[in-house]
């Protein structure tokens, strides 16, 4: 009997196992090729995301680095000096930085905002405001001085950083200080010609482009755009340094001794209408201006008017003359007063009914003489003559603010203005057009447009002219002549003695008037007290308006006509002008003496 298994069972039994144990397995062949692909396709998602990152996306994230290492910094032009006529600075820029603070780059606010508050001399709690204000860019001082700025910078407070620009200085201190103006801290003019010739003393800023690292570290040798500025170009003025000097001592001592509000002084060249001097009293020290009163910063001589009061009187004198309306050997029966509708008319002095010739009112500064002169004219006459002097228009000096003064036309003069007029009252003019009128006598007979610049001095070094004055012809050099020697005549025996100059003959004419009330209804009991003539009276060097406000003194003769020659002995010597023989003394009726 068999006991093992059949031969066909056993058979089938192995190969059943066989299947169970070891199942048929993949070649190596295949997972190579599955791997192959795999890498494939993952070496060409990484290429692809290359290319779209440095093809397709590049100029934008190149933008976006850029932006966050690099930084715009504005290069400021170099400012354009102010010379006086002979070349000497009276306003420059000197090199200085500012301090600025990026928020986000402070690592302690307390202890950087003390140290730079204590370097630069601020308010610590000022200094610690900026510091926590959002944004990457506050400033926290400018002009600030090149040595304080190297010793705050070497302390290295991150976020802190310095930025080059310039400090505008004014050596003379208040030399001419309403006429020069201030700059602000961005360097732009805020007044005076500073601002006037802004485009031409400016220049052009340039900028620079500079990459720096998170801590705001300039990255050495990364690109920069560089685009340079250009300097501004130097003024030069009409004004003489040294006449101006003389004549701000001379105006403030007169404020002093006749203990005046104020003053204002100008002094020109009656032939090319420089001004070689223009005072103010107060002044300021443009180098504070932010301390100064606001009242002291304004320059009264171009942009405030008043009544000018006698000194008007030679406009009606040679209007007369021009228009024959009168002869220099006519004489007029002149009381102390006279009625023009509801007003009385005064001469300052009572006097017995006199004869007075145009002489003897222009040398006594007789108020009923000039009214009786304007007469002869009528209001249509004289008031073309107050036109042609520049009484009712700006004299394009070229400065900010320049008032044209005030002078209704004859259609809206009332009853009295034919005799508040003639004598300088119910009309407003700036000190520089009454210069002006005076200027005009002593050329002769023709205006000439007055000008504080002589022309501009570009980087190169070239003198660019300022255009030529425009000039006009007002009266015939026969009545400039008339004029003048009335006007001598006045300060000879007139009420302009106190104006004379030993060695030199004087020509000019008092003036005393009231001062309108703020409300513009009627007159106050305050004086503007002023002087203007000019010398040699026989071949004139100078022309020179002398105005006090409010002096206690009061009257023009006395206030005023010292302080013209103060300041005539000055320019006199300093433009070394040479003595004139004598006018000759116009007809006159008065006994000199």
């Amino acid at each position: 009997m068999r006991t093992g298994p059949r031969k066909g069972e056993a058979g089938r039994r192995r190969a059943g196992s066989n299947r169970r144990v070891r199942p048929p397995s993949r070649s190596p062949a295949r997972r190579l090729i599955a791997l192959l692909v795999i890498l494939v396709v993952g070496v060409a998602g990484i290429f692809g995301r290359l290319v779209q990152l440095q093809v397709r996306d590049a100029s934008a994230f190149q933008a976006l680095a850029r932006d966050q290492r690099s930084r715009s910094v504005i290069l400021p032009a170099s400012r354009g000096s102010i010379l006086d006529r002979d070349g000497r600075q009276l306003a420059l820029s000197l090199p200085a930085k500012a301090v600025f603070v990026d928020p986000r780059l402070v690592d302690d606010i307390p202890s950087e905002a003390a140290i730079v508050a204590s370097a630069l001399g601020l308010d610590p709690t000022k200094v610690i405001a900026a510091m926590g204000k959002r944004g990457r860019f506050v400033y926290i001082a400018r002009g600030v001085d090149l040595a304080v700025v190297d010793a705050l910078q070497r302390r290295g407070l991150p976020g802190v950083g310095f930025l080059p620009e310039t400090k505008r200085y004014y050596p003379a201190g208040d030399l001419a200080a309403q006429v020069l103006g201030f700059v602000g801290v961005d360097g732009t003019g805020l007044a005076g010609l500073e601002l006037q010739d802004q485009r031409q003393l400016a220049g052009r800023p340039g900028h620079e482009v500079v990459e720096a690292d998170p801590r705001g570290v300039l990255i050495p040798q990364a690109s920069t755009v560089d685009v340079p500025p250009q300097a501004g170009q130097d003024l030069v003025l009409t004004l003489d340094r040294d006449i101006q000097y003389r004549t701000q001592v001379a105006l403030a001592e007169a404020v002093k001794a006749n203990r005046a509000k104020g003053g204002t002084v100008i002094v020109l060249d009656p032939a090319t209408g420089q001004i070689l001097a223009m005072a103010n009293s107060p002044a300021f020290d443009p180098n504070a201006f932010g301390l100064a009163d606001p009242e002291a910063l304004r320059n009264p001589a171009v942009t405030d008017v008043y009544e000018p009061g006698s000194v008007n009187k030679i406009i009606t004198a040679s209007a007369a003359l021009e228009e024959n309306a009168i002869t220099l050997n006519q004489r007029m029966m002149v009381p102390d007063h006279y009625q023009l509708y509801t007003k009385t008319f005064h001469d300052a002095h009572s006097h017995p009914t006199e004869r007075m010739t145009l002489g003897d009112v222009i040398a006594y500064s007789s108020n009923i003489g000039a009214i009786e002169t304007a007469r002869l004219l009528g209001p249509d006459r004289l008031y073309a003559y107050l036109q042609r002097f520049g009484l009712t228009e700006p004299t394009g000096v070229g400065f900010p603010g320049e008032s044209r003064g005030i002078l209704p036309s004859p259609d809206h003069w009332s009853g009295t203005s034919m005799g508040t007029i003639p004598i300088g009252q119910g009309i407003a003019v700036t000190p520089l057009q009454m210069a002006c009128v005076y200027a005009a006598i002593a050329n002769g007979g023709v205006w000439v447009q007055p000008s504080l610049v002589l022309g501009t001095v570009a980087a190169s070094g070239r003198f660019q002219a300022a255009a030529p004055p425009k000039t006009r012809r007002v009266v015939s050099e026969e009545t400039a002549r008339a004029v003048t020697q009335m006007l001598a005549y006045a300060v000879d025996v007139g009420t302009g003695t106190q104006a004379q100059i030993p060695g030199y003959w004087v020509a000019g004419k008092t003036g005393t008037a009231r001062k309108v009330l703020a409300n513009g209804t009627g007159y106050s009991d305050k004086y503007m007290a002023s002087f203007i003539g000019f010398a040699p009276a026989g071949h004139p060097a100078v022309v020179i308006a002398a105005v006090l406000d409010e002096p206690a003194t009061v009257f023009g003769g006395v206030a005023a006509a010292p302080l013209f020659r103060q300041v005539a002995l000055a320019a006199l010597a300093k433009l070394r002008a040479a003595p004139a023989p004598k006018l000759p003394i116009p007809p006159h009726a008065i006994t000199i003496g």
